[in-house]
């Protein structure tokens, strides 16, 4: 099977400092992996530049066998990416968004109201679906944001923060769609700060730091290159990073 995602010796820079440096990084198809790393370690510019919202300063990104650098629409129409600050048009209401994003990716109207109405109601946005999103809250934002995401069925859905904001319930639908997704076939990439949900959630775990992946496994993998213990994500993740506070 082709892998979902395929990073090789990929750089980024900017003026003089490393953003990424030399990232090699697989991720497999049909898995749910989370890219985990201190603020600056370069998980959102990794993302973005998948996304082809920003060109790499050397190496290569194959999304399914593509090679988004030769073919970036047939790459970006197998990508979905919701950044950690919802991009909304305020003035539209859900339906409207997500009718009209349809449309970019070219999927017809009927489809698209049929995936949309599914869409809005599997993340209890149904009651809401006539109301201009800019009196929505942050919460509700991001799950609008999510569902046009998912609007044209990516193969590859790229997730920035996805649960910054969400109160407990909004969250837990979130994950319940993520993990759904997942069982249907498609592979998802998330970063997150809740170490407790990467925990749960993800088949393999990647931690990057400084621009390079210093560590990638299973739970259990990660415990076995930190001594074999019981530790917490938690823990590991401050252990790998060098980042436990000092006594």
């Amino acid at each position: 099977m082709t892998d979902a995602l395929v990073l090789s010796r990929l750089n980024k820079t900017f003026g003089t400092k490393a953003a990424v440096s030399d990232l090699d990084l697989t991720v497999r198809s049909g898995e749910l992996y989370a890219l985990l790393g201190p603020n600056g370690a370069g998980k959102t510019t990794t993302l973005r530049m998948v996304a082809g919202l920003l060109s790499p300063t050397s190496g290569s990104i194959s999304v399914f066998g593509v090679d988004a650098l030769k073919d970036p629409a047939d790459a970006k129409a197998m990508i979905a990416w919701a950044p950690d600050e919802p991009m909304l048009y305020d003035r539209l209401n859900p339906m409207e968004y997500l009718e009209f994003v349809a449309g970019l990716w070219g999927v017809d109207g009927k489809t698209a109201r049929a995936r949309a109405e599914e869409l809005l109601k599997w993340l209890g946005l149904w009651e809401e679906r006539t109301q201009r999103c800019e009196g929505f809250s942050r919460g509700m934002k991001q799950k609008t944001a999510l569902a046009g995401a998912l609007i044209h069925e990516p193969r590859l859905l790229m997730l920035d923060e996805p649960l910054t904001g969400l109160d407990a319930a909004m969250a837990r639908q979130v994950k319940d769609v993520l993990q759904e997704k997942v069982s249907q076939g498609a592979t998802v990439i998330l970063t997150t700060h809740i170490l407790e949900v990467a925990e749960r959630m993800a088949d393999r775990i990647g931690i990057i730091q400084h621009g390079k992946l210093r560590a990638e496994g299973s739970l259990e993998e990660l415990r076995a290159l930190a001594g074999g213990g019981r530790e917490t994500l938690e823990d590991l993740f401050l252990q790998l990073t060098g980042e436990a506070a000092q006594p």
